[in-house]
């Protein structure tokens, strides 16, 4: 298997350079190529020599995924669905935003190891993680697409990034190196089921990426009839690691919440659900809930969705109601993959 060249750091790039002969200041080229314009082959690296372009098809893979699928709703966003080299797929979106902004969601596994009882991402199972390489081809497939770096990152897409943890630090730290991607970290998310060794590795890189964290719950009970057990950590624990995420970085904690009727749309839930963020100093973003296939789920009716979001208001509780984007072409994660995988 060739080595991926999205991921290789300068000095590692140099050394190869010497071994071909070449001279260093052609690594500086090669990572501009890309990062900044996000070439996917060698032959367009016009700016370098014949043999060096040879080498570097020979000796490196430039793209570890392609593009199989894509679909864009009204709204202008854009689904793709990417193949990899061992023939397994992954979902990301492009997001555009009214005021011009553009926000990728990426995948960090194929498939989930959570199966959250709600979530298409895990109801095929967890295959595999994704490695730093097939992240990084993940962003610069979008960051082509788009022909330019998107305002913001989330990790939001199939997988629990937080369980994927060296290669998300692999990637990020690509993405967030000045001399190669140069994205600020606060344009960053990555979100979690509530992974609490996840969460308190994270804090302890003491980067100011922006961390989200699904409660879709304010109670335990409430909690394990959405997660399975096996990676369900009690509310009492999430919280002491987003305060520990809070004070190590600075950065306040989402509390992604999805509502679902009759689940957890009550009253009584904005209330708990208040109790819980204002322990943590965090806001919480409301997500009407997507239905999906095989789910006995539903979502709210509007005006129920309006009254929650007022009651946390009035609790004095920062609330976002997320604007859904992508419901003509099935935008949820896994919603895609599984449409492909039963074709």
């Amino acid at each position: 298997m060739k080595t991926s060249l999205n991921n290789l750091t300068l000095e590692e790039l140099v050394e190869w350079l010497k071994s071909v002969d070449q001279p260093s200041y052609r690594a500086r080229q090669i990572q501009e190529w890309i990062c900044r314009k996000f070439a996917v082959s060698a032959a367009e690296m016009k700016n370098l020599p014949a043999s060096l372009r040879e080498a570097l098809e020979q000796n490196f893979l430039l793209s570890c995924c392609s593009e199989l699928k894509s679909s864009r709703s009204g709204d202008g966003t854009e689904k793709l669905l990417l193949g990899l080299l061992d023939g397994e797929c992954v979902e990301c979106v492009i997001i555009p935003a009214k005021d011009g902004r553009t926000t990728f969601c990426l995948s960090s596994q194929v498939g989930c190891p959570v199966g959250c009882r709600f979530c298409a991402s895990g109801m095929t199972g967890f295959t595999r993680n994704l490695d730093a390489s097939e992240i990084l081809g993940e962003f610069f497939i979008c960051c082509r697409k788009i022909g330019h770096l998107p305002d913001n990152i989330v990790f939001m897409g199939t997988g629990e990034p937080l369980m994927n943890y060296s290669n998300l630090i692999g990637a990020l730290g690509v993405i967030c190196d000045e001399k190669r991607v140069g994205m600020s970290p606060r344009r960053i998310t990555v979100s979690t089921s509530g992974f609490v060794p996840g969460i308190m590795k994270l804090a302890d890189e003491g980067r100011p990426w922006n961390l989200a964290v699904s409660l879709h719950s304010s109670s335990d009970k409430g909690r394990a009839a959405l997660i399975p057990e096996k990676h369900r950590y009690p509310i009492k624990e999430i919280c002491e690691a987003c305060e520990y995420y809070f004070n190590a970085t600075g950065r306040i904690v989402t509390f992604e919440y999805a509502l679902m009727k009759g689940m957890n749309d009550s009253e009584n839930d904005a209330r708990e659900l208040a109790m819980i963020a204002g322990r943590c100093s965090a806001k919480v973003n409301l997500i009407p809930f997507n239905p999906v296939e095989k789910t006995a789920f539903l979502r709210p009716d509007n005006s129920q969705i309006r009254r929650f979001e007022a009651m946390l208001r009035g609790l004095k509780i920062p609330v976002t109601v997320r604007v859904e984007k992508g419901d003509s072409i099935n935008a949820a994660c896994g919603q895609l993959r599984i449409s492909h995988m039963g074709e």
